[in-house]
């Protein structure tokens, strides 16, 4: 599964990689970002603005959705709790999702996620990202997403809400955890977005990310409070004065 992860890459790289159209957003880095917050997506623009018109062709859109989707029947936007990922298998057959798979994909922009392993002492958090070479900085990529707006609100106001679809564990991260969440490379970027893609296409990029093109490291259990979002977050554990 993926409950926690971060993004402290710059709009001006998100919008290199991602190439999406507009005003670059003055966001701060974060480096705990948590299930039901607001996080930036990337998805196809939408002719007429309901959401389930037609997507303008070769624009993309960076927008805000709140972690956890919320379906289009649900009676209740806390149900998006409960569905901060979709799992890959049998996704386009389940009532929340078999909607969002056809028609509304996104790209989820990260630089790195958590994942904790279960030890006699507890549970140990984990940093997981891309190898980057030369460069100290992480790496951007992007998870695959699906996203929803909810128009029941007592307020009238209409929810857009995201979630990041899972798959099996590659051999790096089995160690710690059956699942992952997808990571699509740059060059799938077009056929996730896109909703004239057929869907087998889609659906068969749902597949765990190459274990030899990431890298992991231990880190404080200060990941584990929402109240915490900082460097010290994914500091290598051993290089955090005063946490330790």
């Amino acid at each position: 599964m993926c409950g926690r992860y971060c993004l402290t890459t710059p709009a001006q790289s998100m919008q290199r990689l991602f190439g999406f159209m507009g005003p670059l957003p003055n966001w701060p880095a974060r480096y705990n970002i948590a299930p039901t917050q607001l996080v930036p997506i990337v998805r196809q623009a939408q002719a007429g603005g309901d959401g389930a018109g037609k997507a303008s062709a070769a624009r993309r859109e960076l927008v805000q959705a709140r972690w956890g989707l919320v379906p289009f029947w649900a009676k209740e936007a806390a149900i998006g709790a409960k569905m901060i990922n979709a799992r890959a298998e049998g996704i386009a057959e389940k009532p929340a999702f078999r909607g969002a798979i056809r028609a509304r994909r996104c790209l989820v922009p990260a630089d790195g996620f958590f994942e904790w392993r279960a030890t006699p002492r507890g549970k140990r958090p984990y940093w997981i990202g891309l190898k980057g070479g030369a460069s100290e900085e992480p790496p951007l990529f992007a998870f695959a997403g699906l996203w929803e707006r909810w128009t029941k609100a007592p307020d009238g106001v209409p929810l857009e809400s995201c979630t990041i679809v899972t798959t099996e564990a590659n051999a790096l991260l089995r160690p710690i955890h059956d699942r992952m969440p997808v990571i699509l490379a740059a060059a799938e970027y077009g056929t996730w977005l896109d909703p004239a893609s057929a869907l087998p296409d889609a659906l068969a990029l749902l597949k765990p990310y190459p274990a030899e093109a990431m890298t992991i490291h231990p880190v404080s259990t200060r990941v584990n409070s929402v109240r915490f979002d900082d460097a010290l977050c994914i500091a290598p554990e051993g290089e955090q004065p005063g946490l330790l």
